[in-house]
């Protein structure tokens, strides 16, 4: 399999490993509660909206111990690298010839020579986290134009594996020819699709539209609407010559030259007996099959040409966003943001209604307007997660978008618009990782905070449970247990931290296999008497 080969190459591929975590700290003035009062992702509320402020390596980091392994559906519209977004290289890899680029803006062709080789290192460790998160039967879609989908296609290729490509759509994204056009008018960018495990993702039918079902007709049969399919077929098929009798008496010897019917002999006259066959008004016609809109799928299958009329286009994306979100001025107005309908279309094709859903290049919250909207449409409850990396675009244009589309808002025209309802919780990222420079665990981590990292670092996956017990969970016939920051109440030495035989009679007991994560182990012999793998907070926790 081909792979890419670019400046850094080298020096990212572990760089998603040397990315500290970090801890997601609440910000309360800028969350939502639901409208049912429920907290939008109060402590340990794990199921809520999330809206993230930070640089998406280091969120999609912070996120891994809750979230791995549940994302149903990623979406993500990274820069294209055209030159003209502004976009800087500003992770912190420990190789010389990166650092150089660093506070840098990327230009255009000709103008930024390694350009390219900075956008492979950018997407790179940002991609092997986000596989992280996908569910076996997830998929992510990755919006982008000419400029990168060739490298795009080959880095995932290396990365989600070349058998778990899916295809890549074409959604036309203007609905006029640009007369400004250098060549020709680029009418449309790519939405390339990778599934977890190609093998298990399988795509929902989206919904049959009004054009489709305008096809059926209902002239009072009592099996309700039908449209009529074509009986012939050019593939050879050792039944499919034989003569057929109309309605009028007109002997029909066979189907058309070169041409077999598709089904039997014995076939068609029960299918003419059942009256599924047409013969035209007069009855005189050659046959066609009545296909019945009771008959078929609950939905069409999804094709890769995605034409604006369905899904929208970038001037009723720009119409949408300032409809909902105040600009200064219009330079700050954001140049390609995605319409809602898009987003939907990916959440019909790859979503069931209480999926996860992820996009860690948030921008203007498409996203999170996109699930409300698909929600109140279905009754779904699906959850969003959105990443923004800039504070003033989080709070006021992502947060402030899904805050007003949830709890409704007037529009240009002074009507009231109502809410889809939703909420979320708004959090930025710890100014300090969750280690500090000496390794050790900082002092304000509260159980539940470690309570996943641990969980994560047992199992590799996220971490759904309570965190009320020193008992985490049980994970592949192995019970995980964490003593840390007094979860015993007190009521034995160091707070429950330390692992001792009367520590251990107070666990929750599992008659299997047990891990232990304890800041020292005094029970002797009795531990391996009693299945524990013991293993020391902080030194053990490598992930």
């Amino acid at each position: 399999m081909p792979t890419l080969n670019w400046i850094g190459k080298e020096a990212v591929v572990k760089h998603h490993r040397e990315v500290p975590f970090r801890l997601l700290e609440p910000v309360p003035e800028l969350s939502l509660p639901s409208p049912a009062g429920r907290g939008a992702g109060g402590e340990g509320d794990h199921g809520s909206n999330l809206i993230v402020q930070g640089d998406n390596l280091h969120a999609l980091k912070a996120l891994l111990p809750r979230y791995a392994g549940q994302v149903k559906c990623i979406y993500i519209d990274p820069p294209y690298n055209t030159g003209n977004e502004g976009w800087v290289y500003n992770d912190n890899v420990n190789s010389p010839e990166i650092r150089r680029w660093l506070g840098e803006v990327v230009g255009r062709e000709g103008e930024t020579l390694d350009r390219h080789d900075r956008w492979l290192c950018m997407m790179y460790p940002r991609l092997v986290l986000l596989k992280q998160f996908l569910r076996e039967d997830g998929a992510i879609f990755v919006s982008i134009d000419d400029n990168e989908v060739a490298t795009l296609r080959l880095l995932m290729d290396e990365i989600f594996g070349a058998q778990n490509f899916v295809t890549t759509v074409l959604w036309q994204k203007i609905f006029a020819p640009k007369n400004s056009a250098r060549h020709l008018s680029e009418d449309h960018d790519y939405v390339v699709i990778y599934a977890a495990n190609a093998g298990v993702w399988k795509p929902n039918l989206l919904p049959r539209g009004d054009d489709a079902k305008a096809r059926y007709k209902d002239d009072g049969d009592p099996r309700g609407p039908w449209t009529s399919g074509d009986l012939q077929a050019r593939n050879y098929y050792s039944e499919g010559t034989y003569s057929v009798t109309c309605p009028s008496g007109r002997v029909i010897s066979g189907p058309g030259k070169g041409m077999y019917w598709r089904v039997s002999k014995a076939n068609f006259d029960r299918l003419d007996r059942e009256g599924r066959i047409w013969w035209g008004e007069s009855g005189n016609n050659m046959p066609r099959l009545k296909r019945y809109l009771s008959d078929v799928k609950d939905g069409v299958v999804p094709q890769t040409m995605w034409f604006y009329k369905d899904v929208g286009h970038t001037q009723e994306a720009k119409k949408e966003l300032l409809e909902l979100v105040d600009f200064a001025t219009s330079d700050d107005v954001f140049i390609t943001p995605k319409p809602t309908r898009l987003i939907q279309r990916i959440l019909q094709i790859a979503t069931d209604r209480d999926s996860l859903v992820l996009d860690s290049f948030a921008g203007s919250g498409t996203t999170g307007h996109a699930v409300l909207k698909q929600n109140a449409e279905d009754g779904g409850h699906r959850r969003f997660i959105l990443v923004e990396m800039i504070d003033a675009i989080a709070g006021n244009v992502t947060a402030e978008r899904v805050r007003r589309v949830a709890q409704g808002y007037r529009n240009a025209k002074g009507q009231d618009v109502e809410g889809l309802g939703g909420g979320f919780q708004f959090c930025r990222l710890s100014a300090d990782p969750l280690f500090d420079a000496d390794g050790q665990i900082r002092r304000d981590v509260r159980f539940a905070q470690l309570a996943e990292f641990v969980w994560f670092a047992e199992t590799g996956a996220g971490f759904t449970g309570t965190a009320d017990s020193p008992l985490l969970g049980v994970h592949d016939g192995r019970a995980i247990y964490l003593l840390y920051n007094g979860i015993l109440k007190d009521r034995s030495i160091a707070g429950g931290n330390v692992l001792t035989g009367p520590v251990y009679d107070l666990l929750p007991p599992f008659a299997g296999p047990k891990v232990i994560y304890a800041a020292a182990n005094r029970m002797g012999g009795r531990a391996a008497r009693e299945g524990i793998s013991f293993k020391q907070t902080p030194y053990a926790l490598e992930v």
